[in-house]
């Protein structure tokens, strides 16, 4: 018996997760409050768990690299380097995690506005 490729698996929980739109509607139009509903619930999920996670660990990395390099590496050159590495890797995990969340956030004030009084294009409808 085959095994259940991790490709196949995620397609089968897309259109799961997609279900809902097709089932509701309406005169050959998608839903669009479940489309907004699912976008926001993903966008709240990134901004409000995913981010801090990762700026948590981005912390918890660096903050163990100045551990190293000061207290464990005093007299050690080799946890120096090792507490030094760690370092600059916690300040790239800053610096990645927090452009791509700014390249993300631009891209989407520059699609979708949320200020009042603002215009964007109509959503899509089949």
């Amino acid at each position: 018996m085959k095994k259940i490729s991790t490709r196949s698996s995620l397609l089968v929980l897309g259109a799961s997760l997609c279900a809902p739109l097709l089932a509701f509607a309406q005169a050959g139009a998608v839903n669009q409050q479940w489309a907004q509903y699912y976008r926001d619930t993903i966008v709240w999920g990134v901004n409000f768990v995913l981010v801090p996670v990762l700026m948590a660990i981005a912390f918890i990395v660096f903050l163990w690299g100045v551990y190293k390099y000061f207290i464990l590496g005093a007299d050690s050159d080799t946890e120096r380097a090792t507490g030094r590495q760690f370092v600059l890797w916690g300040v790239l995990g800053f610096v990645i995690i927090t452009s791509v969340w700014g390249l993300v956030n631009i891209v989407g004030q520059t699609l979708i506005p949320t200020t009042a009084g603002s215009t964007h294009p109509n959503y899509p409808t089949l």
